[in-house]
């Protein structure tokens, strides 16, 4: 068996491998990667970056985000999301945006990863998943990056906080908000017509 089908035999489907993944099996790793690009059986995604497609009836699927930002960042503490998630609140957002955001504690930065797009953020705090708490003070945290009229999504905010949970609200506030959501916010979560909601 040649030394490129003994590296085959470490490649599963579906995965993303960085250089330093594949080096621990052979010597020659680049002269190999370059051969797997080139026969099509890797893609390429960026410098040091590799995926070795799952394959569908429709042909190569690409990787998975979470598999891919996982490999990229050598981490898996992140989370994902994207300002097209604010629509999901209704609070006036309708915008649909082609990027994603990936808040970690490793990379800041534009990276294109294979044909896709991604924004990363060093951020101390972030939580596991993207709640509804957390998505109110991440859109108060990037009002002005919005295309939306920020008076407009304002009001509507107002009365979504007064439909929601005071006390999850307060604690993301406090963990994840930023001095200017902070302050935009205290009023809304003090007001007394809040305490009674449920």
């Amino acid at each position: 068996m040649n030394r490129l089908e003994e590296l085959k035999k470490h490649l599963k489907r579906g995965q993303v491998y960085r250089r330093d993944d594949l080096a621990k099996w052979s010597k020659s790793v680049d002269r190999l990667l370059d051969a797997l690009v080139e026969e099509d059986t890797l893609q390429k995604l960026s410098q040091g970056l590799y995926y070795y497609p799952k394959l569908s009836a429709f042909g190569k699927t690409p990787p998975e985000e979470e598999v891919l930002i996982r490999s990229f960042l050598k981490d898996d503490r992140f989370l994902l999301t994207s300002p097209s998630s604010y629509n999901s609140l209704g609070v006036g957002t309708t915008q649909l945006y082609n990027e994603r955001t990936v808040y970690n504690h490793k990379r800041h930065g534009e990276f294109k990863l294979g044909n896709r797009k991604f924004s990363f953020r060093m951020k101390p705090h972030f939580p596991s998943k993207v709640t509804k708490e957390f998505l109110i003070v991440d859109l108060l945290n990037n009002l002005e990056s919005l295309a939306e009229d920020p008076a407009e999504v304002l009001k509507n905010v107002a009365l979504k906080v007064r439909t929601m949970d005071t006390r999850k609200l307060k604690r993301d506030v406090s963990k994840y908000g930023n001095a200017k959501t902070k302050k935009i916010l205290a009023p809304l979560l003090e007001s007394p017509i809040k305490q009674n909601a449920s």
